[in-house]
């Protein structure tokens, strides 16, 4: 099983502003948002608040509207847009889910309910920090 970082996200109040700082001031690069195709928020389900991208061409940051009532929204216990995660790519979901399910670290399977293309999968460190494992599930290209 192989596990890779993809992303940092943090959540902000002006994402806007956030993607600015991220790219006019440390000179990150813009990723289009068409590189991320979301699941359509419906029934209240799923997140279809705003959400901007830079890159420095290896890492992601995905800047998010922070909102304390997707995990409530969604029937899970972990908010991933709470405080922010860190984002690991893996190439085999079930087995990285028995690894933690045989450790007793309990998660949050929002299975692609934000994401189209990912299945992704919330947890805590020992500290308390979101972590989020995810595995691509389409033919999209891999970003």
């Amino acid at each position: 099983m192989k596990l890779e970082f993809h992303h940092i996200n943090f959540v902000s109040d002006d994402v806007d502003r956030m993607h600015t700082f991220y790219t006019q001031v440390l000179g990150l690069d813009d990723m289009p948002a068409s590189q991320f195709p979301r699941t359509e928020a419906k029934d209240g389900k799923g997140f279809d608040g705003p959400i901007r991208f830079a890159t420095d061409g290896a890492m992601q940051m995905h800047l998010a509207e922070r909102d304390l009532n997707i995990a409530f929204h969604n029937g899970q216990v972990i908010n991933p847009i709470e405080r922010g995660h860190i984002a690991f790519r893996t190439d085999d979901l079930p087995a990285f889910l028995a690894m933690l399910d045989a450790r007793g670290i309990p998660y949050s399977d929002y299975g692609t309910a934000f994401s189209a293309e990912w299945h992704q999968v919330f947890f805590h460190d020992p500290e308390g920090n979101v972590i989020e494992v995810h595995q691509q599930v389409s033919s999209a290209p891999v970003a």
